[in-house]
């Protein structure tokens, strides 16, 4: 019932990562810890490129930052050959410190300052405008040499789907431009002189059916044909953005990445050759298809609660190490890291240290027996994981470790007392 599946094995009942043993990375780096396979990183990223590109050869993924920043992961990425999606200026700069060039950038922000245009504008990167008005601001810093190469626009298809009720198209949504403002947008951007053009949407979070991306993907193509008819544009790419679904609890069905790489490529061809559209390149931008089960969060058991009702766990990692339980209600799958072979046989509440009754990481899980000491591993940590930690209740965040056959390098350091106030300052006065 409880697969162990890749890039975890079973060894004699301890759970073991990239050739190595959970419980002594716990030993060695101490709890809370996030443990990356570098190894299931690169066949992530190798899978996903090759179920589009042999469809379509003009593809690019771009890898989208916000899932999870780590230096060390965009430089493994970069290796692969992908580009980057940036959500904001910071982004921009990790991407860069991470070796990546200028042209696999794309810059995504929404409801964007005018300091943040400059800055990408500065950057000289491909920038995707979330709404239709904001080209009048662009232009302002859009000078030489700091022309952005590329402009796109953000479509919302009126449709969207995610497994953890989170919107991103639809009339509730706060992203893109509507279909009847669409293309306007690209008529203003025309008159502002700017030539090369892509356009972009968000299909959903987390989502694993190959004939919705077929769906709503298609939907995007229809009126990138209707534009380019219309005002004779040339688009350079094509982007469907992300979505990509990951199964999070057993039983779960996977993406068939093979059977949405078909599906998409087959159909976008079909569209452009219909609308006589050239070769647009097409892009994606996933994230959690890349890293989420990339990764683990190994937390320590340091004490045990029993009531009238539950029994309550008690560990060191919490709601500041991760957040999606508490923020979706959203469901991880767990281990005993040293107790793999021994049968679940009591139901327990895994909680954190964190003064919130809502820092509860699993409710009502069937667990083995367990003790003070014991290390519990926590699945798909690598998306939204530490992007999305805190130092709230004034706790430092936690270490992130790579593995890869058998070795392991500390890729983040776990944060001290003095991390805490390391920016704090206080007027001279106060300290008399």
């Amino acid at each position: 019932m409880w697969k162990i599946e890749k890039p975890l094995e079973n060894r004699d009942g301890l759970l073991f990562m990239g050739g190595i043993s959970c419980t002594e990375l716990a030993e060695k780096y101490g709890t809370p810890l996030y443990a990356t396979d570098e190894t299931r990183i690169r066949e992530n990223y190798g899978r996903m490129v090759s179920a589009f590109s042999k469809h379509y050869k003009k593809f690019r993924l771009y890898y989208a930052i916000k899932a999870n920043n780590n230096l060390a992961i965009l430089n493994i990425l970069r290796q692969e050959g992908s580009g980057a999606d940036c959500s904001c200026p910071a982004e921009l700069f990790l991407a860069k410190k991470a070796g990546f060039k200028t042209d696999d950038l794309l810059y995504t922000g929404n409801y964007n300052s005018d300091g943040e245009f400059k800055y990408a504008c500065e950057m000289s990167v491909k920038i995707n405008l979330d709404d239709w008005t904001y080209i009048d601001r662009l232009v302002k810093f859009a000078s030489p040499p700091n022309i952005p190469p590329v402009i796109c626009f953000r479509f919302n298809p009126g449709v969207g789907k995610s497994d953890f009720g989170l919107v991103f198209s639809g009339p509730d949504a706060k992203f893109g431009i509507t279909a009847d403002k669409i293309v306007e947008a690209y008529r203003k951007a025309k008159e502002h002189g700017f030539k090369r053009f892509g356009i972009h949407m968000m299909t959903g979070s987390c989502v694993r059916d190959p004939a919705y991306f077929e769906q709503v993907a298609g939907m995007l193509f229809d009126i990138a044909g209707r534009i380019s008819e219309g005002l004779g544009i040339s688009f350079d790419f094509v982007n469907i953005g992300g979505g990509f679904g990951v199964p999070y609890k057993l039983g779960e069905n996977d993406l068939d990445i093979e059977e949405t790489g078909k599906r998409v490529a087959t159909k976008f061809k079909e569209k452009i050759e219909e609308k006589n559209m050239g070769e647009p390149y097409l892009f994606i931008e996933p994230g959690r298809f890349i890293v989420c089960d990339s990764t683990i969060l190994l937390t320590r058991v340091h004490a045990i609660k029993k009531t009238a009702e539950k029994k309550f766990v008690g560990v060191d990692a919490g709601m500041n190490t991760l957040l999606r339980p508490a923020l979706y209600n959203a469901y991880h799958q767990m281990f005993v890291a040293n107790k793999l072979s021994e049968i679940r046989t009591e139901t327990v509440n895994v909680v954190g240290p964190i003064c919130e009754n809502t820092d509860q990481l699993a409710k009502d899980r069937e667990l083995p027996i367990i003790e003070e000491g014991d290390v519990i591993a926590i699945l798909n940590a690598g998306a939204y994981g530490f992007s999305m930690s805190s130092q709230y209740n004034t706790r430092p965040r936690a270490a992130e470790v790579l593995v890869n056959n058998g070795k392991s390098e500390v890729i983040r350091e776990r944060e001290s007392f003095g991390d805490l106030i390391s920016k704090v300052r206080v007027p001279e006065r106060l300290l008399k």
